[in-house]
């Protein structure tokens, strides 16, 4: 029985585990609808009807199925077997689909599936595909294909909304980072209004009315969006129709065969809807218009560039008639404003052109005459829109014949003669060549004399009139248009490029730059600085060359080399990847399977785990397991990178659930079956996954590409891979540098506030002033460590939020917990031999002070990350303070000898603990004492925890004192000492900071 679409549909949405089975459920859809390519056929093994698939129907929800469970989980696989057009297939169907009908619903539906679900880089993959493949015109066709008018029009309302909503969205998704330019704003609209323009062109020829329905719809979104400004000179981020449509729209316009063309964009712009729209059109039209470099220019080039603008407007708004409804709205933005005399010229000599030209020059001059005679513009105006109406009003009579009835008229209305009296009495000279410019001209025109005698000089508009009469001595419609190939693109130049012609441009950049690229290659390798040395000629060896790598990786995949060993499935699911990890190797003969499935967990664990990441609660059900089983993973095997990937996959897990890995790992960490290797990866991925949550920078050699050449050797370097592998091999090399930016951080906030209390350090430093370097050299490794917001996934969960809850406090509680049993062990074989007493801090146990000061160093990234966390002040810091002081002032387990007692009277503690634990235990509380100097100037640390306060004061005071008098303690030397002394020193700084502040109102604790 052939299962439909409803059975294919629940299949996908349970746990598909076998390859071999998904790929028949998505190949019979497209079948049915026609779409499935030919290279995937033979994979269509379901029985199947005869019947075609309702694109509308059935494909959305397999589309919301794909997106949020299926390519999740099976995209690696579908990429590496060449399968992946196949989803593909679902959302943007490929060029040979493109014109199919069910093509354009397939994208339409496409739209609407991405656009409803939260996005991801793979939404914005397949958004970028359809904007190049599926543009706004093929949508057009497609939506036109549905017959019933009803919806036909929803479909369209739909399609809009998601076209124009794809760059907002995008933008408050991925917070403008990481956007494709071709979905941002400005790009986005600019191809936008290219594609329409196209659209426009193929409907000139067969265009029916609901077809201009659709494109009015389409033209007001535009204008909604923002797509026609009307300012002469837009921003480059804002968008414009014709700043990208108009040099392909007057290429088509100088074409012999234009009409359907012209017509139709005549009859779009008078269908627009609403009179704001319209008026908004017309604007960003005419602010697109080419302007003259003299606007009063009289050449016979800068009139046949007018006349060619002018026509242009003819072709593109029409004919207009005054008693045409588009007339008012046409008047109205040509009024509105101050143009300028280059448009001026423009719109009289498109009136001029027209078919009904007597008639809407003398409706335009009766407007003329009410808009330069009104009170208001002659009183309030600015000079710009006195010489913009008066050039127009100009231009318009002198457009008219010698004593003419028109012209007449208005030289004797009462209007024009009280407002050239006006002119005549205003303040401003400039404006008062206005009003006498007109009436001269208006005079001269119907036989009368009048000369006012006072156009000579450079000054006061006088310029500005002799250009303006000597342009009204002909008129610009008896030129001829101009036509060249630099001035047809009009100001604004070339549009730009659509997406076809930049692929095309990038390609070919692409391959000059590697052809440019290789030809120097070869250039230096024959190249030899000495002529004299000249290589001897070897005789050819018998021996066959080496194979080169990727030689040997195809001999690796022969498959007549690995017969009867079973391919290990690459897994999908997080359950799959756990039983990968567990032993499952019983005999010596699988001990080869059993380390292809270590390796290829390994391999591929933290890509699956942090793409589980926001889908579904699979991660939050397996975290538990696979932070088990991967920290507790020994490379037996020998497998290459292997505590790196394992230290990935660590980080992977604290970051992506930190709710359930991190106090996984906390538990573990205090059980006695893990190695010192195995507690520095749980540590390491705590402090890591941390500061990961809290959006700072990860600066780790171990856990990110070598930027710089850091040596341990001042000369001298081993080869890459042996430095590389030698430099990662410390066990706090991953927080070393961490650690490192805090402290020093913290210590220059305490010299920058006690500086001013020395006077000779004031006095030094008004002496010596240093002028900053001109040039300032970057450090490139902070940039690149830091995690790029398009990267990061969107999460809900704050470190600030759960530090407290699932890091710090559970690492605190566990820790005393732990040190009272190892305590009590400890005291329970005292009275035993040595041989047979226990000791906590033995090889790879956690009192060790190898895995202590790491335990220690964790803490303070942890504290300090967690900074703005709503408990820090109240729970945090105390607990943390008194941890750090009870490790580095008391013995945490008992020595092998009781004869440790100091002579001169030093604690013993502080002599026996080893410099590493006693310098991670001062860095520790320095970072807290810092934070609550930050956060309350030390408020309630001082006042509520005075006596944590004093004694952290009174511990840092004897190791410094111990250190001056040159006392050595235990592992100190090197880096350590000056560490351990810069450490006691600025913990003696805090605590004097916040003592001072808060002395007098401290309780007295004696």
């Amino acid at each position: 029985m052939s299962p439909n679409h409803q059975d294919v549909l629940s299949q996908l949405q349970l746990q598909i585990t076998e390859f071999q089975t998904l790929l028949p459920l998505l190949c019979l859809p497209l079948a049915r609808a026609n779409l499935l390519p030919p290279q995937f056929r033979r994979f269509n093994t379901l029985p199947s009807e005869d019947v075609t698939a309702e694109v509308a129907r059935v494909f959305p929800p397999i589309q919301r199925t794909l997106l949020q469970s299926i390519l999740p989980t099976w995209e690696t696989i579908l990429e590496e077997e060449g399968c992946s057009a196949l989803t593909l297939q679902y959302f943007c169907p490929d060029a040979f689909s493109n014109a199919s009908v069910a093509a354009g619903g397939v994208a339409l539906c496409a739209y609407s599936t991405i656009l409803s679900l939260p996005l991801h880089q793979r939404s914005v993959d397949l958004l970028l595909r359809l904007a190049k493949e599926y543009p706004i015109d093929r949508l057009f066709h497609a939506v036109c294909t549905i017959r019933d008018p009803a919806r036909r029009s929803v479909t369209w309302d739909d399609c809009l909304r998601n076209i124009f909503a794809v760059p907002t969205k995008l933008a408050n998704a991925f917070e403008g980072q990481g956007i494709p330019t071709d979905l941002r704003l400005p790009d986005y609209y600019n191809n936008l209004s290219i594609r329409t323009e196209l659209l426009i062109h193929a409907l000139s020829k067969h265009a029916v009315p609901e077809d201009l329905s659709l494109v009015t719809q389409l033209f007001s979104k535009l204008v909604h969006v923002g797509a026609f400004p009307s300012s002469v000179h837009p921003s480059p981020s804002q968008s414009s129709f014709f700043h990208s449509a108009l040099p392909s729209l007057r290429r088509r316009l100088q074409d012999k065969e234009s009409e359907s063309y012209q017509r139709l964009w005549n009859h779009t712009i008078a269908s627009l809807p609403s009179v704001l729209i319209q008026q908004a059109i017309l604007a960003s039209l005419f602010s697109s218009l080419t302007s003259l470099e003299s606007t009063l220019g009289a050449s016979a080039r800068d009139r046949g560039i007018v006349r060619r603008e002018a026509i242009l407007l003819c072709n593109v708004v029409g004919d207009i008639c005054p008693h045409d409804e588009l007339w008012n709205s046409l008047i109205s933005v040509i009024l509105a404003r101050s143009w300028g005399e280059n448009h001026a010229r423009v719109f009289v000599c498109w009136l001029a052109g027209g078919k009904h030209s007597s008639q809407a020059q003398e409706a335009f001059l009766f407007r003329l005459v009410d808009a330069w005679s009104a009170s208001e513009h002659i009183r309030h105006s600015l000079l710009s829109r006195h010489q913009y109406i008066s050039t127009l009003l100009l231009l318009v009579v002198t457009h008219f014949p010698p004593s003419s009835n028109e012209v007449a008229s208005i030289a004797l209305s009462p209007s024009l003669v009280s407002a050239v009296g006006a002119y005549i009495s205003h303040l401003d000279a400039n404006v008062r060549r206005c009003g006498m410019l007109i009436a001269e001209v208006v005079a001269s025109r119907v036989g009368k004399n009048l000369d006012f005698d006072d156009w000579e000089g450079d000054d006061d508009g006088t310029v500005w009139a002799r250009r303006l009469r000597q342009l009204c001595s002909q008129r610009d419609i008896d030129f001829e248009p101009l036509h060249e190939d630099n001035v047809v693109r009009g100001d604004d130049g070339e549009p730009g490029p659509s997406l076809t012609t930049e692929l095309k441009s990038m390609t070919a950049a692409r391959q000059a730059s590697i052809a440019g690229t290789s030809k120097p290659a070869q250039d230096v390798a024959d190249y030899d600085s000495d002529d004299s040395l000249t290589g001897y000629t070897s005789p050819s060896s018998s021996r066959s060359p080496s194979p080169t790598p990727t030689e040997l990786q195809e001999i690796e995949k022969d498959p007549t080399l690995h017969v009867g060993r079973k391919k290990i499935p690459r897994p999908v699911y997080l359950a799959q990847l756990g039983e990968l990890v567990r032993n499952s190797g019983v005999g010596s003969s699988e001990e080869g399977q059993e380390a292809d499935k270590i390796e290829m967990a390994i391999n591929i664990g933290e890509g699956l785990i942090r793409r589980k990441r926001d889908y579904g609660t699979e991660l939050a059900e397996n975290a538990a397991n696979l932070a088990y089983s991967f920290i507790s993973l020994n490379n037996k095997f020998d497998l290459d990178d292997f505590d790196n990937k394992i230290q990935r996959i660590a980080i992977a897990l604290v970051t992506c659930c930190p709710k359930i890995s991190a106090q996984c790992m906390i538990e573990e960490f205090f059980k006695n079956q893990y190695s010192s290797t195995q507690r520095s990866v749980m540590l390491n991925a705590l402090a890591l996954g941390a500061r990961e949550l809290a959006s700072l920078p990860i600066i780790s050699q171990a856990l990110q590409p070598l930027t710089t050449q850091r040596t341990s050797f001042p000369s001298k370097m081993l080869p890459p891979v042996l430095h590389q592998k030698y430099l990662v091999t410390s066990s706090d090399n991953a927080l070393r540098p961490l650690l490192e930016d805090i402290t020093k951080a913290a210590i220059d906030r305490s010299q920058e506030v006690t500086a001013d209390k020395v006077p000779e350090v004031v006095r030094e430093r008004q002496l010596r002033i240093r002028k900053p370097s001109k040039i300032i050299e970057v450090n490139s490794t902070s940039h690149n460590t830091l995690v790029p917001s398009s990267q990061r996934p969107p999460s809900a969960i704050s470190f600030t939020n759960i530090a407290a809850e699932c890091f710090i406090m559970p690492l605190v509680n566990r820790f005393w917990v732990f040190l009272r049993d190892e305590q009590t062990r400890e005291e329970r074989t005292a009275q035993r031999d040595v041989l047979y007493q226990y000791r906590g801090a033995g090889i790879g146990l956690i009192l060790n002070p190898l895995t202590l000061s790491t335990f220690l160093s964790t803490m303070t990234i942890l504290v300090h990350a967690s900074q703005n966390a709503p408990q820090w002040l109240a729970l945090i810091a105390p607990n943390t303070l008194e941890l750090a002081v009870t490790v580095g002032s008391r013995q945490m387990t008992r020595p092998v000898s009781d004869d440790l007692d100091d002579e001169d009277g030093s604690p013993k503690g502080n002599k026996s603990k080893e410099a590493s634990v006693l310098t991670s235990a001062l860095n520790l509380a320095l970072i807290i004492l810092d934070g609550c100097l930050e956060l309350d100037d030390g408020h309630s640390l001082g006042l509520e925890h005075t006596a944590l306060l004093i004694g952290t004061g009174e511990w840092a005071g004897q190791v410094f004192n111990m250190l001056e008098r040159g006392i050595q303690v235990t592992g100190v030397g090197g880096i350590h000492e000056v560490e351990l002394r810069r450490a006691t020193a600025g913990v003696l700084l805090k605590v004097d900071q916040i003592s001072s502040k808060w002395r007098r109102s401290m309780v007295d604790v004696s």
